[in-house]
């Protein structure tokens, strides 16, 4: 995936989307093979600080202030020997949309507000490659649509490379400009698809026909050969 672009991973359950950004992030090890990320492996990436990772549990420290949790990373590894240049925490929060709740704890903001606390902390060392593992996964479908244009807007403004995982066509299509699509266990790149959708994205745009095209081309690549299956009749039976 070329850098800059906001590119998701679209598949059924249990394909393994979430162990490959797993793989990326060097949580996990491979079997065989490699990955490289401008080059570099996973590991060196994570060495240089050059990957931020978003769960789909924001995973905030309850007796941390929003601040705090946002300087976390800086904590662990040290803000002296981080070896990138990383934001400040003030200009964190107000790009996340959090001004004025600095000193909250966890327990006083909505789901949607502390997943913003978890993607300002994935972006405080300043990452190369943004990775989401649906992240507004557990949201009501307003607040995540209301998300996902708040994603776009820090993504865009952040100049940072994005990969999401989701388990919906309609957000992948609007989040990407490339959607790589996987097949049921054993879980393989099926189809790469571009989204030729202009920039900025608005809610609207999803009720174009261009929006339509690219979700039929998803959820073709996804289930086109089960639906040749269903459309094809049955073998007549003899009886005997």
């Amino acid at each position: 995936m070329p850098a800059g672009q906001f590119a998701s991973i679209i598949g059924p359950s249990g394909c393994g989307k979430s162990t490959l950004l797993r793989l990326v992030a060097d949580v996990m090890q491979p079997h065989a093979g490699n990955i490289t990320l401008g080059g570099d492996t996973p590991r060196a990436a994570r060495h240089a600080h050059s990957l931020g990772f978003v769960f789909q549990a924001p995973t905030l420290l309850p007796w941390r202030s929003v601040r705090q949790n946002i300087e976390l990373p800086l904590d662990v590894v040290g803000r002296r020997s981080a070896k990138r240049s990383a934001r400040t925490t003030a200009e964190l929060i107000e790009l996340v949309g959090l001004t004025g709740f600095e000193d909250a704890l966890p327990h006083q903001l909505s789901g949607g507000m502390q997943q913003r606390v978890a993607i300002a902390r994935a972006l405080i060392l300043t990452p190369d490659i943004l990775l989401l593992d649906e992240p507004f996964g557990a949201l009501d479908e307003i607040t995540r649509q209301r998300m996902n244009l708040e994603l776009l807007r820090i993504w865009s403004e952040s100049g940072t490379s994005a990969l999401l995982v989701t388990h919906s066509i309609a957000e992948a299509v609007f989040m990407s400009d490339r959607v790589y699509v996987m097949s049921a266990r054993p879980g393989r790149i099926t189809s790469i698809l571009d989204v030729p959708l202009e920039r900025p994205r608005q809610l609207d745009m999803m009720r174009s026909a261009d929006f339509f095209e690219c979700v039929n081309r998803v959820r073709d690549s996804l289930f086109g050969h089960e639906q040749v299956q269903a459309s094809t009749p049955p073998e007549p039976v003899e009886a005997y």
